[in-house]
This record gives C-alpha cells, sequence and structure tokens, in this order.
C-alpha cells in the first residue's frame, strides 16, 4: 500500500514493535496483548494443507480491515515424498494495523506440522520467536529421514524459542470420533486444527471460515462438518489450555487505506481481472490462447470462468499453438493474449517475431520463475528481461510493462492493453511467481476510474493513387502513434496480405528491397521508442538545508516492497537514499537519464545477474552498481537495507 504511515513503522517493515499489554479479555484468566503487526509462517508436508490453511487465515484478516502480504512457497515437485525437506510447503503471511510492503523477513510465528518443516524454516526464526509443533510426527523415523540424530522438543536445540508441543493429530482423531471416519480421514483436518488454533492466538474472524468449508465440501456434508468440527477443537484447545496463555491483537489499518472497497487479491488474480476491465474498457472480446505452465496457469482457470465477460480461453497442445491462436484471434479484432512462463517465452519467440512484422496488438504475459529450462518452477526469479527485450531474431522490438505489486498486476494489464491498441504491437507483460502467488489488500476501481481503450476498426479506403483510385494500405501509418490501420477480416475492399516476410511499406505488398526493409526496421524501432510513458518519479526528501540524497535504489517489477521496505529503515537510520521504481522497461520514461545523471551513486537490486543495470549502463552511461539474488526468494528488507547503508557509507 502507498499510504502514510507513522515513522515509527516506516523503520519497522518486517519487524515485530509497539508491543502494549493488556489483561482480560482472553478468556479465564488469560493476557491480551496488543501488536502493529505479527509474521506467521504456516509450514508441512505438500499434502497438509498449509497453502489453504494461509489462504483462509489471510482472507480473516483480509475481512478484519488489516494491511497484509503474504509469501506462498510450493515445493518444487508435484507431490514430493512426504516427510523431505524438498516436500515441505509453506505459507507466509504479514499483517498490520498500518501500511506495510513485504510478506516479511522472519516469521514470529511458525508452526511446524512435522520435523521436515521445523528444519527446513528453522534458520529462519528468530530468537525468541512461537514455534508450534505437532508433537505426533516426531517419531524415530519422521525425525531420522530428515537427519535429526535426537528429538529437537528434547535435546534443548530449541531453547532459544518459546516452543509449544501440541498433538495436533491426536486431538483432531479425538474431536472427530463421533464422525465415522477412518484414522487417515479425520488426519487431514488437522490443518484446519491449527487453523482454528492460531485464530483464537490472533483473535481472526471464525464465520467465514466455517461458511467457506461448508461451500468446498457441499457435496460431502460429513466432511464439511468434520472440518468444521476441528476449526473450532482448535479455537477451543487454545481457549482452554494452560500452554497459551497469551493470545494477541493487530487493529484493523483504518489509516493505510483510501476510503473504497476493498478486497484480498494475488496477482495472477489481479491481473486476470485488469485483462477483463481492458477488453471491455476496449469493446473488444479477450481471447486467451495459452498451454499450462507453473506460474501462470491460475490466469488460464480464472479467465475461463468468465464466458460471461465475452471471454474465451483456448488451451492449446503446446506453448507455439497457444500464441498462434492468440495472434490469429488478434488478426480477427480480439483484445488477444497468451499467458506463460520463462520456457514457454522460448518457444513463442517467432511468433511474438511474427506480431512484430504483422504489427497487431497482443498481449504476452510471461511470470518469471528460476530457469534456466525448466529451473524451478515454483519459485521466483527476474531473469526473463533481456529475453523480453531481445529474444527474437532481427531487430524486433517490443514494449515491456512491470507491475510491482500483486494489486497492481490489474493497472499493469490495463496499461499494456492501452499500449497494445493504440501502437498496434505486441507488449510483454512481466510477472513473477512472488507477485502471481502473493496477495495484498485491494482497492476495487469504481468504472469511471478507467481508462477508455476503445479503438476503431479500418472501414474503407485509406489512400488515394495517382490516379485518382482510392485503396486501402494496411501499412498506411498514424502520423502520432505510427500505428498501421487494424482491418478486421471480411470487411469488404480491405482485404491485405499478411505473414512474416518483410513488407512494402505503404502498400504491404512483399518486398526484398534493401531501402525499404532499412526504413520497415527503423519505423517499427521509432514506433517503440515513441511510445507515451509517465516519467519516473523519484522519492528523494530533502534535509533542512534542501539537499537530496548522493544514493539512488533503482528497482523495476517485484522488487518495490522489498526495496521501499529497506528504504524506510535506511531513512529511519538517519541516512538519506533516494528511491525510484520503473514499470516501463521499453521504452525507458523520458527523464530516467536526467534522473540518474543527478545522483553520485545508484544502486539496482535485482532477482538476477544485474539485467536492468546492464541496460541502464550501455544506455545512459551510468556506473549502475548491482545487487542480485537468484535464490528463487525475494529480497528480505533487512538484508537489503545493510547493502543499501553499505553503498551510502562507501
Amino acid at each position: 500500500m502507498t499510504s502514510q504511515v507513522s515513522s515509527t513503522a516506516e523503520q519497522a517493515d518486517g519487524a515485530l514493535v509497539g508491543e502494549q499489554r493488556t489483561s482480560g479479555d482472553g478468556g479465564p484468566g488469560k493476557e491480551v496483548r496488543r501488536l502493529d503487526r505479527v509474521i506467521i509462517r504456516f509450514a508441512g508436508d505438500s499434502g497438509d494443507g498449509m497453502q489453504l490453511t494461509g489462504d483462509r487465515f489471510t482472507s480473516e484478516t483480509a475481512s478484519f480491515g488489516n494491511d497484509l502480504s503474504t509469501l506462498p512457497n510450493f515445493p518444487a515437485e508435484i507431490r514430493a515424498p512426504a516427510g523431505t525437506l524438498p516436500g515441505v510447503s509453506s505459507f507466509q503471511l504479514h499483517f498490520a494495523d498500518h501500511d506495510i510492503l513485504t510478506p516479511g523477513d522472519a516469521p514470529n510465528v511458525l508452526v511446524a506440522m512435522n520435523p521436515a518443516a521445523l528444519k527446513a524454516n528453522i534458520g529462519d526464526v528468530p530468537r525468541g520467536a512461537e514455534i508450534i509443533v505437532n508433537t505426533d510426527e516426531f517419531t524415530k523415523r519422521p525425525m531420522a529421514k530428515v537427519g535429526y540424530d535426537s528429538n529437537p522438543l528434547e535435546d534443548g536445540s530449541l531453547s532459544a524459542y518459546n516452543v509449544h508441543p501440541v498433538p495436533l493429530t491426536t486431538l483432531t482423531i479425538e474431536a472427530l470420533k463421533d464422525f465415522g471416519l477412518s484414522r487417515k480421514e479425520a488426519e487431514r483436518s488437522k490443518n484446519m486444527f491449527a487453523l482454528g488454533l492460531l485464530s483464537w492466538m490472533y483473535h481472526r474472524p471464525t464465520e467465514g471460515t466455517e461458511k467457506f468449508l461448508r461451500a468446498k465440501f457441499a457435496k460431502k456434508p460429513d466432511i464439511a462438518e468434520a472440518n468444521v468440527t476441528a476449526f473450532r477443537a482448535g479455537w477451543n484447545f487454545g481457549e482452554t489450555t494452560e500452554d497459551f496463555a497469551t493470545s494477541y491483537e493487530v487493529a484493523p489499518a483504518t489509516t493505510a487505506f483510501p476510503t473504497g472497497t476493498y478486497r484480498n487479491i494475488s496477482g495472477n488474480l489481479a491481473l486476470a481481472y485488469g485483462l477483463i476491465a481492458a477488453s471491455r474498457q476496449a469493446d473488444l472480446p479477450l481471447y486467451l490462447g495459452s498451454y499450462p505452465i507453473t506460474p501462470a496457469s491460475d490466469i488460464l482457470h480464472e479467465l475461463s470462468r468468465h464466458k460471461n465477460f465475452g471471454v474465451r480461453t483456448f488451451q492449446a497442445e503446446d506453448e507455439i499453438a497457444g500464441i498462434g491462436a492468440a495472434l490469429g484471434a488478434a488478426f480477427g479484432g480480439s483484445l488477444a493474449v497468451t499467458t506463460t512462463s520463462g520456457p514457454g517465452v522460448a518457444l513463442k519467440s517467432e511468433t511474438i517475431g511474427l506480431a512484430v512484422s504483422l504489427e497487431l496488438p497482443l498481449l504476452v504475459v510471461d511470470i518469471q520463475r528460476g530457469g534456466p529450462s525448466t529451473g524451478l518452477p515454483t519459485k521466483t526469479e527476474q531473469a526473463d528481461l533481456l529475453q523480453a527485450m531481445y529474444g527474437r531474431n532481427g531487430e524486433a522490438p517490443v514494449p515491456i510493462v512491470a507491475p510491482r505489486t500483486p494489486a497492481d498486476c490489474f493497472d499493469a494489464a490495463l496499461d499494456a492493453a492501452r499500449i497494445a491498441l493504440t501502437y498496434r504491437t505486441p507488449v510483454f507483460l512481466l510477472s513473477d511467481g512472488y507477485l502471481a502467488n502473493g496477495s495484498e489488500p485491494w482497492r476495487i476501481p469504481e468504472i469511471d476510474e478507467l481508462p477508455d481503450l476503445r479503438v476503431q476498426f479500418a472501414s474503407g479506403p485509406n489512400h488515394r493513387l495517382a490516379d485518382g483510385t482510392e485503396v486501402f494500405w494496411p501499412y498506411k501509418r498514424d502520423g502520432q502513434t505510427l500505428a498501421r490501420p487494424w482491418a478486421v477480416p471480411g470487411t469488404p475492399g480491405l482485404e491485405h496480405r499478411i505473414g512474416g516476410i518483410e513488407k512494402q511499406d505503404g502498400t504491404g505488398n512483399i518486398s526484398y528491397d534493401p531501402a525499404n526493409h532499412d526504413f520497415m526496421v527503423r519505423t517499427r524501432q521509432a514506433k517503440v521508442d515513441g511510445i507515451t510513458v509517465p516519467d519516473v518519479e523519484v522519492d528523494d526528501p530533502a534535509d533542512e538545508s534542501g539537499r537530496g540524497a548522493d544514493t539512488l535504489v533503482l528497482g523495476w517489477g517485484s522488487t518495490y516492497g522489498p526495496i521501499t521496505a529497506a528504504v524506510r529503515r535506511v531513512r529511519g537510520a538517519g541516512q538519506r537514499i533516494a528511491q525510484a521504481h520503473l514499470r516501463h522497461l521499453n521504452p525507458f520514461p523520458g527523464n530516467l537519464g536526467e534522473v540518474l545523471a543527478r545522483y553520485e551513486k545508484v544502486i539496482v537490486p535485482e532477482m538476477n545477474l544485474g539485467q536492468l543495470a546492464t541496460l541502464l549502463r550501455a544506455r545512459y552511461l551510468v556506473d549502475a552498481r548491482s545487487h542480485t539474488q537468484v535464490s528463487g526468494m525475494p529480497f528480505k528488507a533487512e538484508q537489503l537495507a545493510q547493502v543499501l547503508k553499505e553503498a551510502i557509507n562507501d
């Protein structure tokens, strides 16, 4: 979120601060502590329902009115062996009573469903944090499987933490003994018991989760009621057990949000909604040609549910067929989209080049993930920037737009559609796994706040020959945008040739003329270079003398949250630093060169090996310093803050 927050909050994004104690209201003999933020991580096997548990806790937190940010972390394998470190699935949620930007650096509470979950996550847990452990899983074989020679719950290795041993499996089975379920069926509800316990600890609403469970298992009412019972049992356990003597309150973030109607939204869902909104604002049908690939598949799933908005989705047999169908839909007059991740972009590259040559509007949505090749399918990365910029044969320039937060994916989709439709060009939209799966509150915009994206199709001849004959020239360009006319097939008199061979300027006829090819190449580049994008905005608070900072930190895409959180910490420590963030990566904002020249030092954090920094050095001849990370995880704010402090003092 971007609202103003208190200086205390600005200094401590990602930390547990501002704690106040109040007795009473937490049940008999219970104490309630009021906090301004909390970071919780649920961890267990990929079959333990940690993503569902985290999602439900997030939904109730959003309905309560907290600001929040999430980080789902999936195993790379579809079903890794149970109880192993590669099979651990986790969900981290950071929620607060004020504006926050990241899922947090380290959890204040870890819920570990088995030894593998504990071992995989304990390195991130700070001393003094709460750890809730399912003791039923800490038997000899599961512990040996992950390398525990002794029971960590008994050998003193966890003495630095506040450990709560809870037999989650046993308690769940006991709570469901009257349902006639098998032991295996009953065990599956232990995640709901854990959710109920955490909901009690942090005073989360419960009605929404119970309603959700009954709807999810509507065809199996016994299973629905079993899950509701387990959820309530977890709540009651927290209320009555002596081990949990304290519960916590985090007030709604009443000052963090501008007036409006809000909902919790993930990046992929926001992007899907943005595409639908763009098609409605353009008064065009939306066509998606796609092949399923992690982490982009959710967009295909979501858009397939909205046929009532004129959406058509086509699940092709491969990546090439998906973009080929989408390009055909663009030729036919639709707002055309293809979605993929990095390996799919490589397969689509020839057809993207064809779209450049045909000069048709096409949105290429790349939800970046770890590479190369299959790489890390469930992990995040920003390493497709140079592929999006140059990954085609010949001179084939394509505009690039990158959202910065999950909610911003909605606006970025509208912006990408604006560029594609106005300038008749394919456009890359570069999101990534961190944005796609993460979530935050989103203010639902009013219809009159959305841009008018309507376009005029060619309807008749647009050129007069020397003999006075009126004809249609498919490559006669708009003087301002250099866009060619968009002629829908079947319009009488507008028949024209398409294909990948070079076109003659104006007529669109096949041409091998060297001078014409040089002209067309330069014209397509000039069209992209001339796209109107807003100037980059710089946040550079001046000191008392009016002097700005000497150091600028510049980011793009999903690094916005960690960079901004780190900048808050640096400023909270009394040091000056400026910040700017890029949405448009091709073309760059017109004032970017002037901005970079104002600063002695420019730091560029990226989840790659320095791709944006390379472009900046080549284009603007500035000494842009890279700070890179390719671990499959987003930057941590505290580590980034230390890097920025060192750069300032260097």
